[in-house]
């Protein structure tokens, strides 16, 4: 099985075999990439097969599919992160390596190291055609905002900070407040990391923006917001959802006028990040109050949509709507089919790498919840789905911090904050 090295640490080739991997172990390589989709073929080795043999082997094992035409920035940076991160010698396929290869070309010429002219002769150099890198650092490299996403394991949530390059400008979205229910203990890991991306790339927050209020993680808003100074805003439908739950919490001097926060957009609403501009779409169905801030070609959906290897959020909360959800994604998916969609969550299915970016194009095709389902069968899918799914661990301890836009519980006389736990006051008891 030929092997081409492209750089000092990575090496791709062709799709190998379950003998190869062995001879590839032999031949000094300590970690397998696999960038190639299950089931492109009737006799490639599955994702799973691999890394059960990488396993054996001894090899370090990465599951990053990518297709030729979905190529996103987001699955550049997983593997330049797999790469930088494999224990010693590198090899990364797909079924040539010209994948691999283009994922890398494109990391080096976003990152500086290479100029679009020079990566067709570096691919022809080493047997490969790499003018659809070409194309595609043509059509995309200039696309902007630029996106950085920051992915939490304990929560699987994915933040955001979306920048306008010409003026440096930025925007938070949905940051998280580190909390260990176990212990009681709150910590800002999370946003503490948004604050040294931002202070790296010499930016400047003019927006701390919500997508709703959250049900599995606290909110990092007020963190942030008393150390940038920034303004903070979600949708104003945030109101209902503060009226819902301030019966749950009985708290009658509770005020449900969205006042926690500096601005309360309406469906439609304008706003602009440095340069760019930006709308809000309200998107209800996973709560009362979800929005879709699209900024520029970049729409951020958080639990509507998640990536098209896993379905759609679910609809069974408060407030919650099956059938409202999908006539919110219709909007969402009537953007133009090169928007870039970054969802909130990532479970990683099968054990693949964390990802958070697609387009709109790439969910119409390959979301199993939405790929030519009518109405009917998605709220049918999404009710039985959804009564199968526990309550989140979180959601009675996050809410109460969330609908008051990120701000704990005040401490009481003994200088301590304490969180209400109301019981029995949502269906799905584990036991149920």
């Amino acid at each position: 099985m030929p092997v081409t090295a492209i750089s000092e640490k990575l090496s791709v080739s062709p799709q190998p075999s379950i003998e190869d991997i062995r001879l590839l172990r032999d031949s000094g390589f300590r970690t397998l990439i696999n960038n190639r989709p299950d089931h492109e073929d009737s006799v490639q080795p599955g994702t799973r097969a691999q890394a059960q043999e990488a396993k054996r082997c001894g090899l370090s094992y990465r599951f990053i599919p990518v297709t030729a035409d979905t190529v996103t920035e987001a699955d550049v940076r997983a593997f330049q992160r797999a790469v930088n991160e494999g224990e010693g010698a590198v090899v990364a396929h797909c079924q040539t390596g010209k994948r691999s290869l283009s994922l890398y070309l494109i990391g080096e010429v976003l990152d500086g190291r290479m100029s679009i002219g020079e990566v067709v002769e570096f691919g022809r150099s080493r047997g490969f055609d790499t003018a659809s890198v070409a194309a595609w650092l043509d059509k995309h490299a200039a696309r902007r905002p630029q996106v950085k996403g920051l992915f939490d394991k304990r929560t699987w949530s994915v933040q955001y900070v979306v920048s306008d390059p010409a003026t440096r400008k930025c925007a938070i979205i949905d940051p998280v407040l580190d909390f260990d229910e176990k212990a009681g203990a709150t910590a800002t890991v999370n946003a503490d990391a948004i604050l040294d991306y931002i202070s790296d790339h010499d930016l400047i927050v003019e927006w701390i923006l919500d997508t709703h209020p959250h049900a599995d993680h606290f909110s990092a808003a007020q963190y942030l917001k008393e150390k940038t100074g920034a303004r903070t805003a979600i949708g104003e439908r945030v109101v209902d959802v503060q009226k819902l739950w301030k019966g749950i919490y009985n708290w009658p001097d509770f005020a449900t006028d969205g006042s926690q926060w500096d601005r309360l957009f309406a469906d439609g609403e304008t706003f602009r990040i440095g340069s760019i501009d930006a709308k809000v779409l309200f998107s209800p169905g996973h709560t009362l109050a979800s929005v879709t801030y699209v900024i520029g070609d970049a729409a951020f959906v958080h639990d509507t949509l998640f990536m098209p290897d896993s379905g759609t959020a679910r609809a069974d909360f408060p407030g919650g709507d099956a059938r409202i959800l999908w006539r919110s994604i219709q909007d969402i998916l009537a953007q133009s089919d090169d928007t870039r969609i970054f969802t909130g969550h990532d479970y990683q299915p099968d054990g693949r790498a964390p990802r958070w970016e697609s387009t709109v194009a790439d969910q119409k095709k390959s979301n199993p919840h939405l790929a030519g389902a009518t109405e009917e069968e998605f709220v049918a899918l999404r009710t039985k789905r959804d009564k199968t799914l526990p309550m989140p661990k979180l959601i009675l301890h996050a809410l109460q911090v969330n609908i008051r836009g990120g701000r704990l519980p005040e401490p009481e006389a003994n200088g301590t904050r304490y969180l209400k736990f109301p019981l029995n006051a949502l269906q799905g008891a584990a036991w149920a």
